[in-house]
């Protein structure tokens, strides 16, 4: 014998229970944004400020996942320039991208720490802590909490063995003149480098920061609300 057939509230119950956990995951993502992973997946992430390789030597506030949260448009304009630097047979690594409010709270309060000084041989050897604003090396807002910032690398992938990290002429996160882009002071090689990297970028309207090579934002948008939503996956 058949059973009978499900009510009409069964069966709104049924796609509730289907559909909630997927909508509440999207509900996670501020408004307009895209996890970096859905556009982009053969980009590489390397999200620095949820571990403790980076300026502030721990994990910092907000970051509880190292996944790339961008605004959809500037996600899109990721994509098309790492599209463009297969060709060069380039793989681009990312080290940051959308940033909650409270991480950059958290970089001001480490910069007004002097005694603080345990990551100074790494990020800042030659540039005092106390000038870090001064000189623009850290901000009391960021473009990245808007969600259309990206701090980039790249590797290569010249198909003989793993990958090799490309010469940019200084790491990520470097407060020094010599991570400003067109510094004269890093090998020819690097110089190169970086020049190609801009050029690929702008293509698709991602500015450079002058005083960070590794720093792209979406030109236009300046009236984007920024965000403080935790970056926190399942």
């Amino acid at each position: 014998m058949r059973g009978a057939a499900p009510s009409s509230h069964s069966l709104l119950a049924l796609v509730a229970t289907i559909l909630l956990p997927t909508l509440a995951l999207a509900a996670d993502l501020p408004p307009g944004f895209v996890r970096l992973a859905d556009i982009a997946p053969g980009i590489r992430q390397d999200m620095r400020y949820a571990g403790s390789h980076n300026f502030v030597g721990r994990p910092v506030a907000g970051y509880e996942s190292p996944v790339c949260w961008l605004k959809r448009e500037a996600a899109q304009a990721l994509a098309a320039t790492a599209r463009d630097l297969e060709k060069r047979h380039w793989r681009l690594v990312v080290y940051d991208c959308y940033r909650p409010k409270r991480a950059v709270a958290d970089f001001l309060a480490w910069a007004g720490d002097a005694a603080d000084q345990r990551t100074k041989p790494e990020f800042y050897p030659r540039t005092p802590k106390s000038r870090l604003f001064a000189l623009g090396y850290v901000a009391r807002t960021s473009s990245h909490s808007k969600g259309i910032a990206i701090d980039v690398g790249a590797e290569s992938l010249d198909g003989v063995g793993e990958p090799k990290p490309l010469d940019f002429g200084s790491g990520f996160d470097l407060f020094d003149e010599t991570s400003w882009t067109a510094s004269k002071t890093v090998p020819a090689e690097a110089a190169v480098n970086r020049r190609i990297l801009v050029a690929a970028f702008a293509a698709h309207g991602l500015v450079n920061y002058a005083r960070e090579w590794w720093h792209f934002s979406l030109a236009g948008p300046l009236g984007a609300p920024a965000y403080d939503v935790v970056i926190r996956e399942p």
